[in-house]
């Protein structure tokens, strides 16, 4: 219990941890915000459907850059110091956005964001890990607090337009700004050790790279990232584009996708002690691509919902499962897993910028329908492992 765990910790560990969980849901809080916030920015300043698409993939790149940029800036030049310089990008990067229409700028903004949200999630993992000696609970409590800042992000948004207009966005967009700058000042209040850089040369082993089982995680990976990040950056943008719901309903939709997918992990832990990996992953990506069909081709409020939650709920656990499919290398190869997310988030940055292109060119429909091949090349990779490599699986 993370209770238990709090209590048996000195007071610079105590509130190193209370910070680490309040800077993660306000890092859940902005991170999921984009799917709300694009339709409101595309209308403000008049952006294309592809420049919208740019935009989510500019922030999915800042994201993946940053998981390489945080995990070496702390050697040379300090945790604290790093952090302190790399979440404060998220703060221009609003700012950015409340204040010009220029594309480039605005590009510029989303890539600032991404930086600051995959650097806090470098160091709040490792430091939440090191403090709590991988206590899975407070790990998980961790990650808790970032779904519930994704949760909550939507309703912001429902509420300041309701308020402030059409100009509630910018509104949250300062809210986000002050949050940012209190998560700042806790930050340069934390007494944390800094790395040491080391002296000795080490060999790197790139032998994974022949690991079936290894490239059989980075191709579901990869179709699944494509899949999520463009339906989390555009589902909003659909319903309001088709006249299928209102604007204050598309946004709540997006709450509800967070909701289940929150849902869907936590479910999957137990439901992994009762399936083999393979059934897992082959049983929610089944349901993963029968959902979303589901979703393209309901048009009421009562069949979105269930749809929407179906697919949250099955999407949920494919990430982590299919991390374990590469267990044994990244296990035995200290670089596999920054390759296997390096590959993976590749697809999290191409297939928004797909969908905005189809839609502008055909229909909003078009661009997510799109997301069907990237879920069936998922589906066939899920069935590459059920069929072709359990067998392998062994110490995994």
């Amino acid at each position: 219990m993370v209770s238990k765990l709090y209590k048996n910790l000195n007071a610079v560990d105590r509130y190193i941890l209370m910070c680490c969980f309040f800077i993660f849901f306000v890092n859940g809080l902005y991170a999921m915000v984009f799917g709300s916030l694009i339709p409101l920015i595309s209308d403000t300043y008049g952006l294309k459907n592809t420049e919208s698409g740019m935009l989510l993939s500019g922030h999915q790149a800042g994201n993946l850059i940053a998981g390489l940029v945080a995990g070496i800036l702390p050697v040379y030049y300090g945790r604290k110091k790093s952090i302190l310089f790399l979440s404060s990008f998220v703060m221009v990067g609003f700012l950015f956005m409340m204040l010009t229409g220029n594309f480039l700028i605005l590009l510029i903004a989303f890539f600032f964001t991404g930086i600051s949200r995959g650097s806090i999630s470098n160091f709040n993992n490792k430091t939440v890990n090191d403090i709590s000696h991988s206590d899975p609970g407070a790990l998980n409590f961790l990650h808790s607090m970032f779904a519930v800042g994704a949760l909550i992000s939507p309703f912001l948004i429902v509420l300041a337009q309701r308020f402030f207009g059409e100009t509630g966005w910018k509104v949250v967009c300062g809210l986000f700004i002050v949050l940012i700058a209190i998560s700042q000042w806790m930050f340069s209040r934390m007494d944390v050790a800094d790395e040491v850089a080391a002296k000795e040369k080490t060999v790197t082993d790139y032998s994974f790279f022949k690991d079936r089982l290894f490239w059989n995680a980075v191709i579901i990976l990869f179709f699944y990232l494509c899949a999520e990040s463009a339906i989390t950056g555009w589902l909003v943008s659909y319903f309001i584009d088709t006249e299928i719901l209102v604007q204050s309903q598309a946004q709540l939709i997006s709450s509800l996708l967070w909701f289940s997918i929150l849902v869907g992990r936590l479910g999957c832990i137990w439901l992994g002690q009762k399936l083999s990996k393979a059934n897992l992953v082959t049983m929610i990506s089944v349901g993963m691509t029968f959902f979303y069909f589901l979703l393209l081709n309901s048009h009421s409020v009562t069949m979105i919902l269930i749809s929407v939650f179906g697919l949250g709920l099955t999407m949920g656990g494919i990430y982590p499962t299919t991390m374990t499919i590469a267990g044994g290398a990244i296990k035995q190869y200290p670089m596999a897993m920054g390759w296997l997310l390096i590959i993976g988030g590749v697809g999290g940055i191409l297939m928004p910028i797909m969908t905005g292109y189809l839609a502008d060119k055909l229909s909003i429909f078009a661009g997510m329908a799109a997301i069907i091949v990237a879920i069936i090349l998922m589906l066939l990779g899920v069935f590459w492992y059920q069929f072709f490599n359990q067998k392998k699986e062994g110490n995994v």
